[in-house]
């Protein structure tokens, strides 16, 4: 993807806008509306295909269990179908959220030794089965990225012999950005995914896929303005999909745009409400608390203190999850209170965060470690130094066993905000020039790597509190420096704009 190829590009995604997309209806009790259309070739018989075509459009917007389900019902109507079990195996394979938990692997690699068991009559679905074998093979001694980088080498073969399969080039072009190092900064699986998108573009407009592979190819400060098109048009093209529906806000917050990821998430966080309502009532949607974290975040930019309010205390209220195990419900329950906390500077309140019980956060370590970030900042402020230290020691903690589990991203995460704290503490112990130092250092170390999608943003950018470091310790045209680069990254964020206010000389 080039800047001459650009209005090609666009020119393309316009073509979204008009069509109208058929409705497709759940084969259970509740109906899940418009989910998109896609469509896989295979040697299944027809009841069969059907919902195999069902799975693999619930697949590219992420919704994994009902896919999951639709797959296993073709499993039933037709016991000579492997490819159903490749769609069972795959709904358990998440490239762009996390590595699957404990049950989802044992369900996807006994989905794919079905499938392979099962077979195939032609050479292009079995290289579908064999892709996806790639990826559950070994995996009591090959480490998730390992595996899923020969996932996405069988997928590239795939894509190569069987250049006519546009799924297989969907599904390629998940597992590049999928494989996506966080610290390449030239973005070149991402640009790769793109061009291979562009391609599929002019023959599937109204695939889901197309249009949310290319947010995600395309979340990042650098690019976000690429996929502007494409995030304007993915809800319209599976509107029954709670991820369809929250996607677009990836690229509206990254460009700034509040009032349209606002509108994004509430529609998200009530087409996940009500479809939870009709199959685990008295439960919260992960989708839900997903969509309220970025809702939160961009409430905050705008002021509106009263409205980010109303879902922190239904984030707090929360007792169930529709599935506990979700690292994305996890890191909501913890992130949307530390984030209200310390956006609004009330460092009291940070303080006084406490641990929820409704998630095991042994499973998701790196989600708790927001809350041990916000009570470490609140307690350096407001000068309970005993506390921020043991803050400092939780997140050292939290960071060893993420690099015992040989999770490295996840580890810089947390120790870019261990560093924050400790510069903190050494603020507030007067050692100026060692809170400079520890703030550059997490600075460079989050500059270094990009954000997860499960996040708007991180609960307080690295580089902001170094700016107000700055300016406290009377370096005004330093602090305006750095409050102007958080912008150039986050446009239109709120505490950075009134960091440049106050930085500004006067």
């Amino acid at each position: 993807m080039t800047m001459r190829t650009l209005p090609a590009f666009l020119a393309l995604l316009a073509l979204f806008a008009p069509l109208a997309v058929l409705a497709d209806h759940d084969h259970s009790d509740h109906d899940l509306g418009n989910i998109g259309k896609a469509h896989i070739e295979t040697s299944c018989n027809e009841a069969a295909a059907k919902e195999i075509d069902r799975g693999v459009a619930l697949i590219h917007s992420f919704w994994y269990a009902p896919a999951e389900k639709a797959f296993r019902s073709a499993a039933a109507l037709d016991a000579g179908c492997g490819m159903a079990w490749w769609g069972v195996a795959m709904s358990n394979l998440h490239p762009l959220w996390a590595p699957p938990t404990p049950d989802e692997l044992k369900a996807g690699k006994e989905a794919a030794g079905k499938a392979a068991a099962v077979g195939a009559p032609t050479d292009r679905e079995k290289q579908y089965i064999v892709a996806i074998n790639t990826y559950y093979a070994n995996s009591e001694t090959v480490d998730h990225r390992t595996r899923l980088v020969a996932y996405e080498t069988a997928m590239a073969a795939l894509e190569r012999d069987q250049p006519k399969d546009r799924e297989a080039a969907i599904f390629h072009a998940l597992a590049l950005i999928g494989t996506a190092l966080p610290t390449d900064k030239t973005y070149a699986n991402q640009k790769e995914a793109a061009a291979i998108l562009n391609r599929v573009l002019p023959e599937e407009p109204e695939h889901p896929g197309v249009a949310h592979y290319l947010i995600h190819g395309f979340d990042s400060p650098a690019l976000a303005e690429l996929a502007l098109p494409a995030a304007r048009v993915y809800a319209k093209l599976a509107p029954g999909s709670p991820h369809a529906l929250h996607m677009p806000s990836h690229i509206f917050t990254r460009l700034g745009l509040w009032d349209e990821s606002i509108a994004s998430n509430t529609a998200s966080a009530e087409k996940a409400r009500s479809y939870v309502a009709h199959v685990m009532p008295g439960a919260t949607a992960f989708d839900e608390l997903h969509a309220v974290d970025y809702l939160v975040y961009a409430y905050l930019q705008q002021g509106k203190i009263g409205e980010a309010r109303k879902l922190v205390d239904k984030v707090l209220s929360v007792k169930k999850v529709d599935n506990p195990s979700q690292f994305a419900a996890a890191y909501a329950i913890s992130a949307v209170p530390a984030r209200f906390a310390l956006e609004r500077r009330q460092w009291k309140d940070a303080v006084a965060l406490t641990i929820p019980t409704t998630i095991s956060w042994d499973k998701v370590p790196y989600a708790e470690a927001n809350i041990h970030f916000a009570r470490g900042i609140g307690a350096a402020h407001t000068g309970q130094l005993p506390l921020a230290r043991e803050a400092v020691a939780r997140l050292a903690a939290i960071r060893q066993t993420l690099l015992d589990q040989k999770n490295a991203y996840w580890a810089d995460q947390v120790e870019i905000q261990r560093l924050a704290v400790a510069a903190w503490l050494a603020r507030a112990e007067k050692k100026d020039e060692e809170a400079l130092q520890l703030m550059r250092a997490s600075t460079d170390l989050e500059s270094s790597t990009d954000k997860h999608p499960v996040t708007p943003g991180p609960i307080i950018p690295a580089r902001e509190l170094l700016a107000q470091l700055l300016l406290e310790t009377g370096n005004r045209p330093a602090a305006l420096a750095e409050a102007q680069l958080v912008l150039k990254d986050a446009p239109n964020r709120r505490n950075a704009l009134l960091l440049v206010k106050d930085a500004t000389p006067r």
